[in-house]
């Protein structure tokens, strides 16, 4: 059966191809009064399939189909007259989107979707005791290195004479002999996304992190080393550069939401001044 299906629908397909002229439809299911054709399902069936796959993928579809038109016809069956109107709603539909595209066309031609630093920073200073820290954060870099090609005295003095602008040193040692060689200095990460990468259990301490710009570790087989560049500790005021993105997003919410209420308000007032609409006095 399967097979004939597939067969029908590939006929099909040639015959829609190569007649110019309308030919009879063919069915390949009917529920009630509602027909499903060869031609109709040979327009769905998505090009990339091939044998077997375009055979269960016409089984399944044709399938989805009955059951559908079952429940319709069901539906039809059984609701009262009043609640088989869907007029109202499908105008009330009709109207949402087309408002709603109206709308996002007008946004993507006319509102201004750029959030400068400064705009940034402003929120940022506004609302300061909104970012506090949940987890610890740094910026840092990560090194795996195998134990009998790790250099630990030296790896701790490329790390002490590294910070964000200047890293050649210790990245150049990384891409020569380190496993994984992993930076984190261009932008602030959560501490647990590389903590989780050594073997055993670290938590950042302010004390010995003031000390110590680096922390090691190693097992049987490999030599980790993480090289701090900056941190801040939960609790602490997110640095700006690390909630920018989210400042940005609900900045430009706002600007959406402002915008909006103006293409209502301007909308009107363009209606009101064109003699577009009338309000009349209702008595009761």
């Amino acid at each position: 059966m399967r097979n004939r299906i597939y067969f029908f629908l590939i006929c099909c397909v040639v015959m829609t191809a190569c007649q110019p002229k309308e030919i009879e439809k063919t069915t390949v299911a009917q529920v009630g009064e509602s027909y499903l054709y060869w031609e109709d399902l040979a327009k769905v069936v998505p090009k990339n399939l091939k044998g077997g796959d375009s055979t269960l993928w016409v089984d399944d579809f044709v399938r989805k189909w009955v059951q559908n038109e079952l429940v319709i016809m069901n539906a039809e069956q059984n609701l009262t007259d009043e609640q088989k109107n869907v007029d109202q709603e499908l105008k009330e539909y009709r109207n949402s989107l087309l408002t709603y595209r109206y709308k996002k066309e007008l946004m993507a031609q006319k509102m201004d979707t750029i959030i400068s630093d400064s705009d940034v920073n402003a929120y940022y200073s506004l609302h300061l005791d909104r970012y506090k820290l949940t987890n610890d954060i740094v910026k840092a870099v990560y090194l795996k290195i195998p134990l009998e090609v790790a250099n630990a005295e030296l790896l701790k003095t490329l790390c002490k004479e590294a910070d964000t602008d200047n890293l050649t040193p210790i990245s150049e040692y990384g891409i020569q002999y380190a496993k994984v060689f992993d930076r984190f200095d261009d932008k602030w990460v959560s501490w647990d996304k590389i903590a989780v990468q050594v073997p055993e259990e670290i938590n950042i301490d302010q004390q010995i992190l003031r000390r110590n710009k680096f922390i090691e570790s190693s097992d049987t087989d490999y030599y980790y080393f993480i090289c701090i560049l900056d941190f801040r500790q939960k609790g602490e005021n997110a640095p700006v550069e690390f909630v920018s993105q989210e400042i940005r997003n609900i900045l430009l919410n706002e600007r959406k939401i402002e915008f909006l209420k103006n293409i209502d308000d301007d909308i009107y007032k363009e209606g009101l001044a064109s003699n577009k609409f009338k309000i009349y006095n209702i008595k009761k």
